[in-house]
């Protein structure tokens, strides 16, 4: 199987070389495509599905994921079926279970850095100085509903600790807490999500 990721930035392209392997297996090719942003996604998105739709082989799926970022999440997970239903490919959602499909949706809640908040260890054997303890803290039990924005939690606890004290990088700290992560303990319900679609498509 061959899976094409269509993602919103080279953050989540970044994070994303690190964990699929580890989700996919060795048997699974995949490549990963980052646009400019999520208004950039969106509007090419139509396009560029339609590209796909004449010689898409049987073997390969395209994979979409996008931030919710505080968005009605079922009304942006509809855009994306819309978009796939109207250039004639069939969604996971669509195809409903055990029938064939070539398009999977998933949206991340509410942002990247969730699924970073979802696995503290990994934060923690990137930035040392960040305590354990970090996990069990209130505002950070539910990964998925950090308030305030989890990029701007994320600078605000590094920063606390001495990281980043001109602004945190979303490209370096993708790369840098990502390969340490390990997507069998992420809490982030929105991980578990994406990562349980992706072994059931492979299976």
């Amino acid at each position: 199987m061959h899976v094409v990721f269509l993602v919103e930035e080279a953050s989540v392209r970044v994070a994303l070389d690190n964990l699929l392997p580890s989700i996919l297996g060795e048997d699974v090719e995949f490549e990963i495509q980052a646009y400019q942003g999520k208004d950039h996604l969106l509007s090419k998105l139509p396009n560029h599905l339609k590209g796909y739709k004449p010689w898409l082989p049987d073997d390969w799926r395209i994979v979409v994921l996008i931030d919710e970022d505080r968005e009605d999440c079922i009304k942006l997970k509809q855009q994306l079926e819309d978009i796939a239903a109207d250039v004639g490919l069939v969604t996971k959602t669509a195809a409903g279970t055990d029938r064939p499909f070539q398009v999977l949706n998933r949206l991340v809640i509410e942002e990247l850095e969730a699924w970073f908040f979802g696995d503290v260890e990994a934060i923690c054997a990137a930035y040392p100085r960040i305590s354990p303890n970090l996990a069990q803290q209130r505002k950070y039990r539910n990964s998925d509903a950090v308030s305030g924005g989890t990029w701007e939690a994320l600078e605000r606890e590094l920063q606390k600790k001495g990281y980043y004290p001109d602004g945190l990088s979303k490209l370096v700290a993708a790369r840098e807490i990502s390969q340490h992560m390990n997507p069998e303990r992420n809490n982030s319900h929105s991980f578990q999500v994406f990562r349980d679609a992706l072994l059931q498509m492979v299976q």
